[in-house]
């Protein structure tokens, strides 16, 4: 099985061209914006794993991981939108350069290009690839509409805020790993495996998002640090800093959480040292961690065949941006 980087660097020169008409320039402009600002493309890439994971590459299998990275960068767009966020990848977001309207604009593209994308692949395995890609697009939607509703709420669960990060964040990684599977001719118990190791490590690597919006390098992290703080996000961090508060620091935080101090940023980040958050957040995403190991332990192939995996599992969660 290849390297994540050789996988990558194939799925590049697959996508690396302009996936867009020319005109109207500021709308396919705006579309085509966001996918050269670039990114990891781990989602894309996993698609190709998945799929040499049980067989050769499959040609359609660049055509589905371009669909799934189209299909991200669309939800990336609408989401900072949403978030008001001014900086994507180190760089200005999609509607900061060219306006909300047409940002909305260009992710509808986008979402219509990842089905042009799809209707290309072998008649085979369309119907399951589609079911796929359609219930993970819903629970993209879905997660993000519980995100945007746990800003409005005093107070989120733990059990509330993973189910709205594993649909917003996590299923998408699953169903890449899922739909290269399905193109590599796995069965149904080593598809649900590899689905499950995406799945977790989605929730693992989200916990390490998390902790990199409130303590990261913003020169390295590339988006705004303590964005998440400044939008008043119920993340790990901040459910975990509520329970594990003094009565004192838990109002201080919920006056925090309510205003808009000057300061904020750095008063919440102080809590969140006071009450051990750090080393919280390092335990849970090693138990996520270790879930995922599980499933791809469990996934009937050769151990050597696994091994690109669970180095890419590795290199997500040490990651610093």
């Amino acid at each position: 099985m290849q390297s994540f980087t050789a996988l990558s660097t194939a799925f590049e020169n697959y996508f690396n061209r302009r996936q867009f008409p020319e005109s109207p320039a500021n709308l396919y402009d705006a579309a085509q914006y966001i996918l050269q600002v670039g990114g990891k493309r781990v989602r894309p890439v996993c698609v190709l794993m998945g799929n040499e994971l049980f067989s050769e590459l499959e040609p359609d299998a660049y055509k589905v991981a371009a669909a799934i990275e189209l299909f991200h960068n669309f939800s990336l767009i609408h989401d900072d939108i949403m978030d008001k966020a001014p900086l994507r990848r180190g760089m200005d977001t999609v509607h900061i350069r060219f306006g909300d309207s047409t940002a909305l604009l260009a992710g509808d593209v986008m979402l219509v290009q990842a089905y042009e994308q799809i209707n290309q692949i072998n008649q085979s395995y369309l119907s399951k690839i589609i079911s796929l890609f359609n219930q993970t697009a819903r629970q993209v939607c879905e997660g993000q509409q519980l995100d945007m509703d746990f800003e409005k709420k005093d107070a989120v669960t733990f059990e509330a805020y993973l189910e709205m990060i594993t649909l917003k964040t996590s299923v998408l990684l699953a169903a890449s790993l899922q739909m290269g599977a399905i193109l590599g001719g796995a069965g149904l118990g080593n598809q649900q495996h590899l689905y499950e190791f995406g799945k977790n490590l989605g929730i693992a690597f989200q916990v390490q998002d998390d902790y990199l919006d409130a303590f990261g390098d913003p020169k390295k992290f590339g988006k705004q640090v303590g964005g998440d703080i400044l939008s008043n996000k119920k993340t790990f961090l901040l459910i975990h800093a509520l329970e594990a508060s003094s009565p004192e620091q838990k109002a201080t935080l919920e006056t925090l959480m309510q205003g808009n101090d000057p300061d904020k940023v750095n008063k919440v980040l102080q809590i969140y040292a006071d009450c051990g958050v750090e080393h919280w957040a390092a335990s849970l995403k090693e138990k996520y961690f270790h879930q995922a190991m599980h499933h791809l332990e469990e996934t009937a192939v050769i151990s050597k065949r696994k091994a690109e995996l669970e180095k890419l599992a590795q290199y997500l969660l040490q990651r610093e941006s």
